[in-house]
């Protein structure tokens, strides 16, 4: 295994078709750490059935009329609160220019007046230390930097293949592709 050579903290993933893993078909992923010992990141494109409102009411004032986000695959009962910071010290921390997640223990009362919008989601996706490295070369991600807008996208079921449009070349052809290529 070799180091790391550069972190992904701030990119984002986005699922290649070579990549089978059904936690992870089709996703786009916002890594929010990435270092020697593992990363973890938040899937941004998988709504729930559930509403903010009926989990956790002190939140809606962040995200009404949003639903929950499916976060990944770890840890489904813990819910991330990924935001856009006007007080950054309501930040547990910041993971590029002033988006972030919210701390544990911050209270959500007053979170509201921190944050300019939010998300919530249930669970995150991790990787131990060198796995996501493995995964790379493997081909089962592309990595691009993110636009402000494709951290909280206005729909959700096109932002795969909006970030693959984006980068233009080959990445076009995919974007394209059907999710099942039999029925191309």
């Amino acid at each position: 295994m070799h180091a790391m050579e550069e972190s992904l903290r701030g990119k984002l993933l986005i699922a290649s078709p070579a990549l089978v893993d059904p936690n992870f078909a089709r996703t786009v992923v916002f890594i929010t750490e990435h270092n020697d010992e593992g990363a973890m990141g938040i899937v941004l494109n998988r709504p729930s059935e559930t509403g903010v409102d009926s989990v956790v009411s002190e939140l809606a004032e962040i995200a009404a009329g949003e639903p929950v986000y499916v976060g990944g695959p770890v840890q489904p009962e813990a819910l991330v609160l990924l935001a856009e910071f006007t007080n950054l010290e309501a930040a547990a921390w910041i993971v590029v220019a002033d988006v972030g997640l919210a701390s544990a223990d911050v209270d959500l009362a007053e979170l509201a007046s921190s944050v300019r919008r939010g998300r919530v989601y249930a669970g995150y996706s991790g990787w131990g230390a060198g796995q996501l490295e493995a995964e790379m070369e493997v081909d089962s991600w592309i990595v691009e930097p993110p636009l402000p807008a494709e951290l909280f996208p206005e729909d959700p079921a096109t932002l795969w293949s909006d970030v693959l449009s984006r980068k233009g070349g080959q990445y076009s052809l995919i974007a394209r592709m059907p999710a099942d290529p039999s029925q191309n």
